[in-house]
């Protein structure tokens, strides 16, 4: 089904999607889909329902950008999802409209800035750990202690599963598995 589909979500359940959904329906919307759930994850089932239900020639509204995402990464790769399957956004209070050029500008901008600021980001990583090895800092994960490797490895060998022996030790799980390969020692099923 095309026409005006649109999207609510807010973060936390004592929040309420009503305000939002009123909007788009004022906006001319059909059917909203709704998610309490924070933007930071995409396991959003409203969402997921929505990108199902959407056909081409079909609009996708959102009150205000952040609603959708609140990473300009992810909203660039759902923007080009939808444009992708003929689908347009619009967001109301942004006032964009990817179905026109200008909108469609307005991505590319979008785009263009995420891509800067991803390089930016990479670039400081980059002198930072250089500034760390000109100090003498030592990089990287740091060496593990041989006397608790020996113990973990003494524990698992008397019966207890890698996981307690790692609990016990103050050990990540990874960590007593990686020994215990490197020792030869079979895990147990």
């Amino acid at each position: 089904m095309s026409g005006i589909l649109a999207y609510a979500r807010v973060s936390i359940g004592n929040q309420d999607v009503a305000g939002q959904t009123m909007r788009l329906e004022q906006a001319g919307a059909t059917k909203v889909f709704t998610d309490v759930r924070s933007g930071k994850s995409m396991d959003r089932p409203g969402l997921t329902e929505l990108l199902g239900y959407a056909r081409p020639g079909g609009t996708l509204t959102v009150v205000r950008l952040n609603r959708l995402s609140r990473s300009l990464g992810e909203l660039l790769t759902i923007v080009t999802a939808l444009n992708d399957r003929g689908i347009a956004l619009l967001s109301l209070d942004e006032k964009i409209d990817t179905s026109s050029a200008a909108g469609e500008l307005a991505f590319h901008v979008f785009g263009a800035i995420a891509h800067f600021e991803r390089r930016l980001i990479a670039e400081r990583i980059k002198d930072g750990i250089a500034a760390a090895r000109a100090k003498g800092k030592l990089l990287g994960r740091r060496p593990l202690d041989p006397g608790k490797a020996g113990s973990a490895l003494k524990l698992v060998a008397n019966g207890v599963s890698p996981a307690d022996a790692a609990r016990q030790l103050g050990l990540v799980r990874a960590t007593v598995y990686r020994e215990m390969a490197a020792a030869g020692v079979q895990r147990s099923s």
